[in-house]
């Protein structure tokens, strides 16, 4: 496999890991508990999924054709509160992540030192996917970090869980050394 191909790869594995994790953080709480705002100045989870949806959207249609930031696009309008039920929550996170895999699904490796733009900067094809991979994983970890303020119960943890640290370690240095992508067990755990 290619330097290029093994990128990208890498990069569908590692967007897919923090796709679940923002899925398991929502499938922990009640469905009300996904519009909770603490104050003005901060979003509730369905807010983030709103705005974490739009920027996919924008950003991977004709993602190698057209600016990153699309003109149909009103992200002051992704964080308002108007959604009203967790099935509106997860029809549009699903539309945005099934947008941002298409894209991927239909790069060639080729295509990776390409110039794409995003609000007139350019961008290699790398950039712009390492961009993202840093945007999502920042709002997907919003998410978590609130789901777990706003968790009735127990939280089931989605990394290693607090004080098995130990424990994790024991069991993979168990193993023999091999050449994976670190999402192949996480993603195995997770579901």
């Amino acid at each position: 496999m290619s330097a290029d191909q093994s990128y990208l790869e890498s990069a569908k594995k590692q967007f897919l890991y923090y796709k679940m994790l923002g899925e398991k953080a929502m499938d922990q709480l009640e469905p009300q508990q996904l519009f909770v705002t603490v104050n003005e100045d901060t979003n509730s989870i369905a807010s983030i999924v709103k705005h974490i949806s739009g920027n996919m959207l924008s950003r991977w249609t004709d993602f190698l054709s057209s600016d990153g930031e699309k003109e149909w696009r009103n992200r002051d309008a992704e964080f308002e509160n108007d959604l009203q039920s967790k099935e509106e929550v997860l029809e549009i996170w699903n539309k945005g992540w099934n947008c941002l895999e298409n894209a991927l699904e239909s790069l060639k490796p080729e295509q990776l030192s390409d110039i794409i733009y995003i609000r007139n900067e350019g961008h290699t094809v790398i950039e712009a996917i390492n961009r993202q991979l840093a945007h999502y994983p920042y709002h997907v970890g919003q998410m978590i970090f609130y789901a777990k303020q706003l968790k009735n119960s127990e939280w089931n943890s989605l990394s290693i869980p607090k004080n098995k640290s130990s424990n994790y370690n024991a069991e993979k240095f168990a193993k023999e050394k091999e050449i994976k992508n670190f999402t192949d067990d996480e993603l195995k755990r997770l579901k």
